[in-house]
């Protein structure tokens, strides 16, 4: 994700990067090229070729509809968008949770209560290579059996292996006296609401826009943007070909960007820092971890 200053305008006004310019250079490009075309054929062609001219009101009535079109469009990008930032939000805290608990009632098990914190912090990185489609945890392990990664690596789930590994810890700390039944209790729901957060994420990640809606908003766009010159031809000239490129620009950035932020798990420079996430918790439980005197 990139970071600006929002109250700096010239810190990122000219910003190419993460603007969207390179992703619809070429279709206003073509809306460019398309309306030159117009102009020139009106302007030098012959008088019959006048009537391609189209009355602005009717175009006018398109761009209400596809206004609207795009602002849901964006709209619901934005709710995927926030929605994961907060399951991330909340696997950041629950992680932190289950490990501050862990620290205090497992300490008169410290080996138990180190593995118990690992495997927690295995876990959103074990999420994050389940929503980006990649294998393994996604982190190195130490102190665990190598044997036992592997096979939790070769899950087919590995945040739902990594949680296991987690909840048959705790109930070994109960069968072993450390923690009572209440205790354990209170830890599994912890695990229960990583797993939620874990499936919100698979949720946004494999559930895109429906794809008729979609389908539908772009060929209302293209329409819009190449009729859009025979709208203005007659009243702007060659000024329409200016007019063309500055409303072209702003309609098909406006589709692009609720692209961009409509899957936030990825790797763009728009998308959510998961990585940054997942290393910030690792550095907060590894102090409950390697505690000396945890009370």
């Amino acid at each position: 994700m990139s970071s600006y200053d929002p109250h700096r305008w010239t810190s990122h006004l000219f910003d190419v990067e993460g603007s969207m310019v390179r992703e619809i250079l070429c279709r206003v490009l073509a809306s460019v090229s398309w309306s030159i075309g117009v102009v020139l054929a009106y302007q030098f062609g012959p008088e019959s070729l006048h009537r391609i001219s189209i009355p602005p009101t009717a175009h006018s009535l398109i761009g209400t509809a596809l206004g609207l079109l795009l602002v849901y469009r964006t709209n619901s990008s934005y709710d995927r968008f926030w929605e994961g930032r907060k399951m991330w939000g909340g696997i950041a805290n629950e992680c932190r949770n289950l490990a501050r608990q862990t620290g205090v009632w497992l300490a008169a098990d410290r080996p138990l209560m180190q593995e118990v914190i690992r495997w927690t912090m295995a876990f959103p990185y074990s999420t994050m290579q389940r929503i980006r489609g990649a294998a393994g945890i996604g982190t190195v392990l130490d102190g665990i059996d190598e044997r036992e990664i592997q096979r939790v690596e070769a899950s087919r789930h590995v945040p739902l292996a990594v949680a296991r590994n987690i909840t048959s810890r705790l109930l070994l700390a109960r069968q072993r006296g450390v923690i009572d039944g209440l205790q354990l209790a209170s830890l599994d729901n912890n695990v229960q609401l990583l797993m939620d957060y874990c499936g919100a994420c698979e949720r946004i990640r494999t559930t895109p826009l429906p794809f008729a809606y979609a389908v539908h908003l772009r060929r209302v766009l293209i329409v819009y943007c190449f009729t859009l010159p025979f709208a203005l031809v007659k009243d702007y000239g060659w000024t329409t070909v200016l007019a063309t490129l500055f409303i072209s620009y702003i309609l098909y950035g406006i589709e692009e960007i609720g692209v961009e932020i409509e899957d936030p798990f990825g790797f763009h420079i728009n998308d959510l820092p998961i990585r940054s996430f997942c290393e910030s918790n690792e550095f907060v439980l590894s102090e409950i971890r390697d505690q000396i005197d945890p009370i």
